[in-house]
């Protein structure tokens, strides 16, 4: 089997913090460590008991995610809080290079936990959620009670204390984090569409990232911000996309894709070889610095479709929409916003969520992210990202005050060697666990072309 590579060129209340007694098992047996521990990690949200952490290496660090304890953030300050969000989230990578690098000394001088990881930790969080309650403060009332989510713990992988050893130079993936493809139940079928659904689809071809454009920004989650993912995104559609491209940036860049009246920009966490080969970021932010390590892999097929919806019409999406589906940060938030799907090509009846794909020989992985289809007919983006748009109800129908749009549905295909040899990039102390897998997507169709997509789509046909 043929792989291709390409190297690198150019809210509150229910994250409260308890203090619990967890055990880390190090190099003289179990040790007793005073760690601070996130409510909902035992059962009935209690603490996790001796029981439960004997034998499982303490292997990450677990921040409650602050965003989703925000109030509505207003226009206003929503720039600073974002850059001080970005802060957070380097704070945390910071830190657990510093778990990461002292692992063996931290078990054999339980103290060294609180002193030099979680403290200092605690702190710089503390000073940036105080910056982002002034920055609110300014033009509207102070929220309250931000301090509570500055507590982290160090918290177990359950995966973990099987004798399995672990790729990305001990920072993930584990070979309990893939499942072969053949022993997955295929899963149920879709729900059918109803009369008056849309039935249309339009596809639009932006390549395959052929020409190699990465960076670690998010433009839309760390605006202003360099290396804000902390991993490396692969980019189709528009090339002006990084962590400083406005409106009119994007507007204006060039586009890879065929069409040129879409300028959309679509991008998502590479995929990359366990091979023990460097890539050409090994140094670099984003990539080797963030414990993203092995060779990039150019994507075999790219698919960006979007298709209507199964009870009715869809409406046009505003310039400009911002829309992230998945979570980055789903292995310590949970799995409430996870939304990437794993699977294998003449399997894609079996779709895996919190499991990488083993594929038989012949068979490509294949990820898939099916976006959100409602948007509340307002905003082209909000303060956590998320609430300015929806997906449909188990009816098919949007939530209320929600209209439907069409929906991105991206499959992206990998010529990869079969077996458990590759992992996504991710946040560091998200150990490249699949279920943090993500996509993200800023509409920046002309008014025409969009006008063309909705009437295709609502027309029931299938257009390129």
């Amino acid at each position: 089997m043929r792989r291709t590579s390409r190297k690198k060129r150019s809210t509150l209340a229910d994250r409260a913090i308890a203090a619990s007694a967890a055990l880390i098992l190090g190099g003289g047996g179990l040790v007793a460590v005073n760690v601070y521990a996130s409510a909902g990690e035992g059962p009935s949200g209690s603490p996790p008991t001796r029981t439960q952490n004997a034998g499982r290496q303490l292997s990450t660090i677990d921040c409650p995610e602050a965003v989703n304890g925000l109030p509505e953030v207003p226009d206003r300050a929503r720039g600073e809080v974002d850059r001080e969000l970005a802060a957070m989230d380097t704070q945390i990578t910071d830190a657990y290079r510093q778990f990461a690098d002292r692992k063996e000394q931290l078990a054999r001088d339980p103290g060294l936990v609180e002193n030099a990881v979680l403290g200092p930790l605690r702190g710089k969080r503390a000073a940036s959620l105080d910056r982002i309650g002034i920055a609110i403060g300014r033009v509207a009332e102070r929220p309250e009670g931000l301090e509570s989510l500055a507590g982290c713990s160090l918290r177990a992988d359950d995966d973990q204390g099987q004798g399995q050893g672990q790729g990305q130079g001990g920072n993930g993936p584990e070979a309990a984090d893939f499942v072969d493809i053949r022993s997955v139940r295929p899963d149920a079928d879709p729900p059918r569409k109803r009369r008056g659904a849309s039935r249309g689809s339009f596809t639009t071809d932006c390549g395959r990232n052929e020409n190699g454009k990465f960076n670690p920004d998010n433009v839309i989650v760390a605006p202003g911000v360099s290396n804000g993912a902390h991993h490396m995104h692969d980019y189709v559609g528009n090339q002006a996309n990084d962590a400083f491209a406005s409106d009119d940036d994007l507007a204006d860049g060039a586009t890879t894709c065929r069409n040129q009246g879409d300028r959309s920009t679509y991008y998502w966490p590479v995929l990359r070889l366990q091979n023990g080969q460097d890539e050409d970021d090994v140094d670099a932010d984003g990539g080797g610095r963030d414990q993203n390590t092995g060779e990039i892999q150019t994507p075999s097929r790219v698919t960006l479709r979007f298709v209507g919806s199964p009870v009715g019409r869809v409406t046009a999406m505003p310039r400009f929409l911002r829309i992230i589906t998945g979570d980055a940060k789903a292995f310590t938030n949970g799995d409430a916003n996870a939304n990437a799907s794993w699977s294998c090509t003449g399997f894609e009846d079996r779709q895996l969520r919190d499991k990488y794909p083993i594929c038989p020989e012949g068979s490509q992985v294949v990820r898939t992210f099916a976006f959100q289809s409602c948007w509340d007919g307002q905003n082209t983006d909000s303060a956590n990202h998320r609430t300015h748009v929806a997906f449909a109800q188990d009816d098919g129908r949007c939530p209320s005050g929600f209209r439907a749009v069409p929906q991105l549905v991206q499959r992206i295909v990998y010529d990869v060697p079969p077996g458990p040899g590759f992992a996504v990039d991710s946040f560091p102390e998200q150990l490249h666990k699949p279920i943090t897998d993500h996509g993200d997507f800023i509409n920046v169709f002309d008014e025409r072309l969009m006008k063309n997509m909705v009437r295709c789509i609502n027309d029931g046909r299938r257009c390129r």
